[in-house]
């Protein structure tokens, strides 16, 4: 019916008006719900970016805490092993020097034992010179005596000769 067409441009009824207001404020809880869900996720990214970084920085310090738990292993085992080789070289130079010594101690006694064979030598060379010594005084007496002999006997004989 033509008495309930509005005209186009007609005042807006308080009907209107509050349809109007309710689709603002409808319009108004939409774009305060929106902003507020961007907040919420800028909150959530940030949140989750700092978590990012804190994990980060926790899993260096696990990681820095765990090579210092290897180092310190690692120099007790390498100070271990240290000990062990400087026992073991002592021990070796222990037996060196034992060695050494009881080898010391042997070229000692050759030496003195060269040095009485030597002294021997010497001594029984001494003695079998003063034997030849001997002998040879005895020859030489043996030998005068025969040739004071062989002289008288030529004195003798040529006595005889000329006075006979």
């Amino acid at each position: 019916s033509p008495a309930m067409e509005r005209p186009r441009f007609a005042v807006p009824t308080a009907a209107d008006a509050e349809l109007l207001l309710l689709q603002k404020q409808a319009l108004a809880e939409e774009e305060a719900a929106k902003t507020k869900r961007e907040l919420l996720t800028h909150f959530l990214q940030e949140k989750l970016s700092r978590e990012e970084q804190s994990s980060m920085w926790g899993l260096h310090r696990v990681h820095t805490a765990w090579r210092l738990v290897q180092r310190k292993s690692k120099d007790q085992e390498l100070r271990q092993d240290i000990e062990i080789l400087t026992q073991t070289f002592s021990r070796v130079m222990d037996c060196k020097d034992a060695v050494i010594e009881a080898l010391s101690r042997d070229l000692e006694e050759a030496e003195e034992q060269q040095n009485r064979a030597l002294r021997s030598h010497l001594h029984l060379t001494d003695q079998l010179l003063h034997l030849q010594r001997c002998r040879l005084g005895y020859l030489e007496e043996g030998f005068s005596a025969q040739v004071g002999a062989l002289k008288a006997e030529f004195e003798a004989e040529r006595c005889g000769i000329s006075g006979g």
